[in-house]
């Protein structure tokens, strides 16, 4: 019989959703198909150690648990990475994988990948392609190298093949869709109701670029103040510091809460009436429940939500946040899909058992 080993790098709030959706296509693959199992070791780098960002999903979501926990935690983009290559090459080493795989944007995506790369071991990136153009934002330049040292790109739309093209990227390229979407699909069905009672709206917060510039900061919560209907706004930790540190507060429009778990994310997306956010997942998942999306960016590697009219990218001052409101109340409609057919977790599944 033969076995594919897999090792499975994560350390991210949305790394769990995307890695809980492959990590049960290769149980139903192991079910259905005995004689080509599949072994997967899941390294959590400890990158979220909160334990609503972090323990609460593999509880919630019944993702297999962490083979091990190399409990990294905060501190500078060289200073963690470098902890983290250090220590996933010693479980590579040990593990002796036939392929390791990474998940979008993070500094957990980057180390698994060089980590493998630099001992000869395949890489597959699952949310290959996507682009913001900024390279100012650490998670361009995570997408950027580790595309560029993967020999398996798992792509969610054509856009991000596209992109890969320009790059010079044309081996290993699939368009398989988002597992974001198939954990959507999936998840949706344990989602907690909304407690909330009337129209509202959620939003997040957590891009250094946003919670680091006080001046940002303040501009983005002057204008969800100034919302035509309440907000409630979950705080990633790191938001919740900086707010305290920089004496920042909310008036009564604004709910500031404890972050959601996921099914209570889910919950609220069937619920609100848009979203406000920098989340790259967020933006997705407000698609896939029907509502419009207000970024509060520069700019977003989800290009193709703009094309379609699901989402505006609007900066971070206050008069444009406030103008989007009008347009973002409004339902959004008449939208195709743009991420699959929501078996993305299968196909990748698949198409490592034959590379």
């Amino acid at each position: 019989m033969a076995t594919l080993k897999i090792i499975t790098v994560v350390g991210a709030r949305p790394q769990f959703v995307k890695a809980a959706v492959v990590s049960r296509a290769i149980a139903a693959h192991n079910s259905a198909i005995p004689e080509v199992a599949i072994e997967e070791r899941i390294v959590h780098t400890g990158q979220h150690y909160d334990y609503l960002m972090s323990q609460a999903f593999f509880e919630e979501m019944e993702i297999p648990l962490p083979g091990v926990n190399l409990h990294v935690g905060s501190g500078s983009h060289g200073e963690v990475t470098g902890a983290m290559l250090a220590s996933i090459e010693r479980e590579i080493v040990a593990y002796q994988p036939d392929c390791a795989l990474v998940y979008g944007d993070t500094n957990s995506t980057l180390a698994g990948a060089l980590a493998a790369a630099k001992l000869h071991v395949p890489v597959a990136h699952v949310e290959a392609g996507l682009r913001s153009f900024n390279k100012r934002m650490p998670e361009e330049i995570n997408r950027v190298l580790t595309d560029h040292v993967s020999d398996y790109l798992f792509c969610p739309s054509t856009q991000a093949e596209q992109q890969l093209s320009c790059e010079g990227i044309t081996k290993g390229v699939y368009v398989v869709g988002d597992v974001m979407y198939d954990a959507a699909l999936y998840y949706a069905k344990r989602a907690i109701p909304s407690p909330q009672r009337g129209l509202y709206a959620v939003a997040t917060l957590h891009r250094a670029e946003n919670t680091d510039d006080p001046r940002r900061l303040r501009q983005i919560l002057a204008a969800l103040e100034q919302a035509p209907l309440p907000v409630l706004f979950p705080l990633h930790p790191r938001t919740r510091k900086i707010l305290i540190q920089e004496g920042i507060g909310a008036n009564g429009q604004v709910q500031l809460l404890e972050p959601f778990s996921y099914f209570a994310m889910l919950g609220h997306l069937q619920a609100c009436s848009f979203v406000v956010t920098d989340s790259g997942g967020l933006q997705k998942e407000a698609y896939y429940f029907g509502k419009k999306c207000v970024t509060v960016r520069d700019e977003t590697e989800w290009r193709e939500l703009v094309a379609c009219g699901a989402n505006r990218v609007v900066g971070t001052e206050e008069a444009a946040i406030r103008a989007a409101f009008a347009w973002a109340i409004e339902p959004l409609s008449g939208v195709s899909k743009l991420y699959g057919q929501g078996d993305a977790g299968n196909r990748i599944v698949e198409l490592l058992t034959q590379c």
